[in-house]
């Protein structure tokens, strides 16, 4: 870990911070077509195809941005800089989905219910047009510690431990897991399958450091009884890991069955303390960024330390 680390990262985060990236034009878009061609030769939903369509999709871009980085190391250490801000600039960044949940703080604030529901409905993907005022407060709160999870701080530490290509590797095992294994089995079989196995064990460090910085910001002995006891009741393992220690951290309760059309089974309650209301959401930004700051303060530390040492 060195001081070239160090800045990549605050470069990148201020950058996004003035320039916002746009996501769908600039990463989901191409990566959406990238994924339709793979589709269209490699998928006839056997498992051997989709370790192919994922080597070629993931591996393969990895592989050519570390070539890169290394040269740019060995010949010009400036465009290594320069390299590490762009791919953190493409695959980490809070305004990358933080425009939702201000939105959505903000419609609660104005009494806006039906604004509120539909922006939800936008960034999940899911309709609720029945969702009551607590129900959207909760839902957002879930998805604002899952997305701060998967767009800051586990590209984050992928950059840290692997340099750039850590951090697109992460982000390309995330969008094409989420993708072809995401449950689609009339579409796409086994194919997916090899796709969610990496993305699981890649995201095994990564959601208990995310949960262990929510519990070390927040109220750290909540945070822990609540990972301990009921993360395992989630559907998911590692978003219940997630929800857990950020519901324990926040004193708020998540999960809980829901109203309207957005699947209420498998919701089991988290965490501890109040119902969730609009003042939660103020409470859950805070929780984002006391994370972030306290990754990039460790990072500081361990960077100078190396620098000092060497």
């Amino acid at each position: 870990m060195n001081i070239v680390t160090l800045l990549s990262v605050v470069i990148a985060l201020l950058i996004e911070q003035f320039r916002p990236l746009a996501v769908g034009r600039w990463v989901s878009a191409p990566l959406g077509a990238w994924a339709e061609f793979l589709e269209s030769k490699l998928n006839a939903g056997q498992y051997r195809q989709g370790v192919i369509a994922w080597v070629i999709a993931v591996a393969l871009p990895v592989a050519v941005l570390e070539t890169a980085y290394l040269l740019a190391l060995w010949l010009a250490p400036l465009g290594a800089l320069l390299l590490s801000v762009l791919v953190l600039y493409l695959t980490m960044g809070i305004r990358q989905f933080s425009h939702f949940f201000t939105d959505i703080h903000l419609a609660l604030r104005m009494g806006e219910l039906d604004r509120a529901r539909r922006l939800l409905a936008e960034w999940r993907q899911c309709s609720g047009d029945r969702l009551s005022s607590e129900e959207v407060t909760r839902l957002a709160i879930e998805q604002a510690l899952l997305s701060s999870h998967r767009h800051v701080y586990a590209p984050l530490l992928g950059f840290v431990l692997l340099g750039p290509a850590g951090a697109l590797l992460y982000r390309l095992s995330q969008f094409f897991a989420e993708r072809w294994g995401g449950g689609d089995e009339i579409r796409y079989g086994r194919f997916g399958e090899f796709a969610r196995r990496v993305f699981a064990a890649l995201d095994w460090l990564p959601v208990r450091v995310s949960a262990a910085g929510f519990a070390v910001v927040g109220d750290f002995e909540d945070a822990l009884y609540c990972w301990r006891t009921q993360a395992g009741r989630w559907p998911d393992p590692r978003a219940g890991i997630l929800l857990a220690s950020g519901a324990g951290a926040l004193g708020v309760r998540l999960g809980l069955p829901v109203a309207g059309e957005i699947e209420t089974e498998d919701r089991p309650e988290l965490g501890l303390g109040e119902e969730a209301d609009v003042d939660f959401l103020q409470s859950t930004i805070g929780l984002v960024w006391r994370t972030l700051v306290l990754y990039v303060l460790l990072l500081t530390l361990f960077s100078v330390a190396g620098w000092v040492n060497g």
